[in-house]
C-alpha cells in the first residue's frame, strides 16, 4: 500500500508492506530503530529476522520512502487460541526523523486490516505510559485502554 504523507508543505510517498526476505537495508534499519524503541534490547540479527519472516504467526511490516529507506517498522502476530483468532501488535517504532508525519498511524492501520482479513476478533498492544504520543495515536485509531493486569516473568 502506498500512501501520501504531509511533511510541512511537502507531500511524499511512503509504502507500507510486509517483509518477505531479509535484506541488508532491513538489518541496518533495525540497528537504527531498535535503540529508539528499547535501551535494553539488541537489534535482531539477520537470522532472527529470517525466523520472524518465516514464522506462520508473525509478519514484519515496514514503511519505506520512495528511495527504499525504511522509516518505521512493526511486527504483527496473528494466532489461534480456543476462543478465536487473536492478534498482537509489537515493537512499533518510527525513526525519530520521521515522527509526526502519520507513518505510525499507517503502519497500525495496515496491521489492523491484515488482522481483520485473517479473522481476528481482537488486536492487542501495549505501550509504556511515557510514550505519550504513541498512546494518543492508539486512542485516536480506536484502541481502548483495558482494565487488566499485565504480568511478566523474566528468565535470567
Amino acid at each position: 500500500m502506498t500512501i501520501r504523507l504531509k511533511e510541512g508543505y511537502d507531500i511524499f510517498m511512503v509504502t507500507i508492506r510486509s517483509v518477505t526476505d531479509v535484506t541488508e537495508s532491513l538489518s541496518e534499519a533495525y540497528k537504527l530503530l531498535v535503540p529508539q524503541l528499547s535501551t535494553s534490547s539488541n537489534p535482531p540479527t539477520a537470522e532472527n529476522l529470517k525466523e520472524i519472516i518465516e514464522s506462520d504467526s508473525a509478519q514484519i511490516l515496514i514503511a519505506e520512502d520512495r528511495n527504499g529507506v525504511i522509516l518505521g517498522t512493526m511486527t504483527l502476530i496473528i494466532f489461534r487460541i480456543p476462543t478465536g483468532i487473536r492478534a498482537w501488535i509489537e515493537d512499533v517504532v518510527v525513526d525519530s526523523s520521521a515522527r509526526g508525519m502519520g507513518i505510525g498511524k499507517e503502519l497500525n492501520l495496515a496491521a489492523l486490516e491484515l488482522a481483520k482479513k485473517a479473522g481476528a476478533k481482537t488486536v492487542e498492544l501495549t505501550s509504556r505510559p511515557s510514550r505519550e504520543q504513541a498512546n494518543q495515536l492508539y486512542k485516536n485509531i480506536g484502541f481502548v485502554k483495558r482494565e487488566t493486569n499485565v504480568y511478566r516473568f523474566t528468565f535470567e
